[in-house]
């Protein structure tokens, strides 16, 4: 494993002392976030995306060197395993190369070549491979056996070929290069299958479609794929046929004569029978594989963003879940998100109908001293927004909130159990009203596919997205912190060292015998031990607590030395906490000790000056712009305030208050060159965009970032280019790097 060390080292950039400490760490049971957070003297300060790389890399070579082991018992088994075979196989570095090593030893099926091999025409391929200048047609003649199955010349020559089609398409040199040729010259090429154009209308951009695979990027990939799994695309994958072919010959026909002839015969039936197919296959894995990563990556990154959105904080509110014909749903919640009451209204039905539901909401914000309104931005949600609005109720704030999901979360079981008396409408009221007051703490208890903020999220590897998307709830929780005393057992169980289990069990201590008053009560919740206390009680908060620093990330193993440092200036914990002036008197340098660097005093300071900061941003209403409801209201030109709901490589979507998100393409976010547009813009950020075009008839509206140029430039823009292959649109200069990974 030491050797392993070196590699990731090698590929991280970091020292082999960093990837052992950590892989160490890891199998102790340490978590990624406990890890970068109360460990940085041990892993020289990684962060959490290199604890993980660390992790996942570690994980996959032991999955190589445990199919190495296989591998070399089956060939020893098989009586195969020669020292120069063992060393080959010793040595490869990925799955694919120990792969192709085996192939020819593997046991398989009945193909041709072992057909032939049994009618005994081994001899007879090896004549041939080995391009004499004798007649093929003689020494064919000597291998005819009607017994055997072999009658003529012809059948001899046929099934020799076979057998030099296999041994050239089993050949792990050949592979490799074939394998390159594929990766770096190959293109897609997909056409539309013939009667579907009708069914297929939301893939007619590649109806016709060829691109280099280097240059597809994943969204595009997993378009394709998709089409052709619904039977709307043929898709082929495949480089130059002459280039590849050309490639075999060079390789095996060595000579000029008759029987290279039939070598270069059997090169050519080896690429189009064996090699193309085996190819195509290990190709599209492998494309699928980089476009699940990218995708991931891009959802990922976006539930980031969205969970760590803004708070609105503990506050009195009414939320609304709109409706026309049905009602709105209204829930008034106090601070700490409990439900106090639900009704409906009918605000859209006619006027009675609407005076009645004024009358209610005002005699509920009145009732409840709501601070705010929260209402949900799904069916007649900016309707109702104007009906809120038009009351002109002082001292209330009024939010549009992103509904994805709380369906979802209302009629899941999490919902039955906290609401077991109320049907799913009120509790999808509920759920937005309290994702306004802290999007992380609600948006946990909804599964991260459904929070709206992916691409093909349903296409791509489903184990893969799962565990990207558990890291990246559990970051966020991490780096937020919980507070102990009022968190969800949902939240709780994405805290480092706890799990569902232990979350639930923390709730029902809490239950039986109040709040926690100190961290180290969680010491007496069930089953909850010393390693799942070190690796949870940094991150988990008491407000009010006993002791000031169990409201903070100070971590409790460090408690003795702050106190240390307080009564080494003469004053209090508490006294450390609130004055800047006794935190700069400490001298850190004399605290460092085997196990304390200053890494660690550093973080230790600035959580005493704000401790259990909240690392999120602060709150900022947002109103859409009155009179633009619904698509048909758009024209091109109009400036209007949105909201970033979604982010891809080719753009970002923005609700702008229509119920259908416009796409502001990468070229579009900004005047200057960006590669991602993740350099400029967030899930939930507040942008002002121009409409540039609307397509009501295929719902999609296309927006721009940037500042005005002259209408001319403009128009020009958007004016489609003839006697040009046109890009799908939304895809216009998407490009990725080249395919080959350098873990591949």
């Amino acid at each position: 494993m030491p050797d392993h060390y070196i590699k990731i080292a090698q590929e991280l950039s970091i020292s082999s002392k960093q990837v052992a400490t950590t892989a160490g760490l890891l199998d102790e049971g340490a978590t990624v976030p406990f890890i970068s957070r109360y460990r940085k003297e041990l892993t020289g300060s990684l962060d959490e995306v290199q604890v993980a790389a660390i992790r996942d890399r570690v994980q996959q070579l032991r999955e190589l060197d445990k199919r190495r082991e296989a591998i070399l018992k089956s060939l020893t088994e098989l009586g195969k395993l020669t020292p120069e075979l063992e060393k080959l196989v010793n040595e490869a570095e990925t799955m694919v190369a120990l792969e192709d090593i085996y192939l020819p030893y593997r046991p398989k099926r009945k193909t041709r070549a072992s057909m032939a091999r049994e009618k005994g025409l081994q001899p007879l391929a090896d004549l041939l491979l080995a391009q004499g200048t004798g007649d093929p047609e003689l020494y064919a003649a000597t291998y005819i056996d009607a017994e055997k199955g072999v009658n003529n010349t012809a059948e001899a020559l046929a099934g020799a070929r076979d057998i030099i089609a296999e041994i050239i398409s089993e050949n792990a040199e050949v592979r490799a290069k074939m394998r390159d040729l594929f990766l770096n010259k190959g293109t897609f090429q997909s056409k539309v299958i013939p009667g579907k154009e009708d069914a297929g209308i939301k893939y007619k951009d590649y109806f016709d479609w060829t691109e280099p695979l280097t240059s597809a990027p994943s969204h595009r990939v997993l378009a394709m794929r998709r089409a052709e799994k619904e039977e709307i695309l043929y898709l082929d994958i495949q480089p130059q046929e002459e280039e590849a072919i050309d490639l075999l010959d060079r390789t095996f026909v060595t000579a000029n004569n008759p029987a290279a002839a039939q070598v270069k015969q059997a090169a050519g039936d080896s690429y189009k029978r064996l090699l193309k197919p085996s190819m195509e296959t290990e190709v599209r894995l492998l494309t699928k594989k980089k476009a699940d990563e990218e995708a991931i990556r891009v959802f990922a990154e976006n539930a980031r963003q969205l969970l760590l959105a803004a708070p609105l904080g503990q506050k009195r509110l009414i939320a609304i879940d709109p409706g026309f014909r049905t009602g709105c749903k209204v829930v008034a919640l106090d601070e700490q998100g409990k439900l106090l009451e639900y009704t409906a209204i009918f605000p859209h039905t006619g006027a009675g109908q609407q005076r009645e539901a004024e009358k209610t909401l005002r005699h509920m914000v009145e009732k409840y001293k709501t601070e705010a309104i929260a209402i949900g931005n799904g069916t007649a949600g900016r309707e109702t927004e104007l009906f809120v609005k038009n009351l002109n109720i002082d001292g209330v704030t009024m939010v549009m909130v992103n509904e994805s999901g709380a369906s979802i979360y209302s009629a899941s079981d999490v919902a039955r159990e906290e609401f077991p008396d109320q049907d799913i409408t009120v509790r999808g009221a509920v759920s937005i009203g309290r994702r306004l007051m802290d999007p992380l703490a609600e948006l946990v208890k909804i599964d991260p596919k459904s929070i709206g903020v992916g691409q093909y999220q349903h296409d791509v590897d489903q184990n893969k997205l799962q565990t990207s998307l558990d890291d990246t709830v559990t970051s966020c929780v991490n780096a937020v912190g919980v507070e102990l005393n009022t968190a969800s057992k949902q939240i709780l169980a994405y805290v480092s060292g706890l799990g569902p289990q232990l979350a639930q069990n923390i709730v029902d201590y809490r239950n039986q015998n109040g709040a926690f008053k100190k961290r180290e009560q969680l010491k007496k919740v069930a089953r909850l031990g010393d390693k799942a206390y070190e690796q949870a009680a940094g991150f988990l908060r008491i407000r009010h607590a006993e002791n000031p620093l169990d409201a903070s990330a100070v971590h409790p193993e460090r408690y003795a030395l702050v106190e240390q440092m307080a009564k080494d200036i003469k004053c209090s914990v508490s006294d450390l906490m609130s004055d800047s002036k006794l935190r700069a008197s400490i001298p850190l340098k004399q605290y460092i000790t085997d196990t304390v660097g200053l890494p660690t005093l550093n973080d230790i300071m600035a959580e005493l000056a704000k401790p259990g900061l909240d690392p999120r941003e602060k709150f900022e209403a947002f109103s859409f712009t009155e009179g633009v409801n619904t698509i048909n209201d758009l024209k091109a030109g109009m400036k209007l305030p949105g909201i970033v709901t979604n982010i891809t490589n080719f753009g970002a979507f923005v609700d702008i208050g229509v119920h259908q998100d416009g796409l502001v393409h990468l070229s579009q976010i900004t005047n200057r060159f960006i590669k991602d547009p993740n350099e400029v813009l967030k899930v939930h950020q507040q942008v002002m965009v121009t409409v540039t075009e609307v397509d009501a008839n295929r719902k999609r509206i296309s927006l721009s970032m940037k500042e005005a140029e002259p209408q001319a430039r403009v128009k020009k823009a958007i004016q489609p280019q003839a006697k040009v292959q046109r890009e799908p649109e939304m895809d216009l200069q998407s490009k990725l790097a080249a395919l080959k990974n350098k873990f591949r």
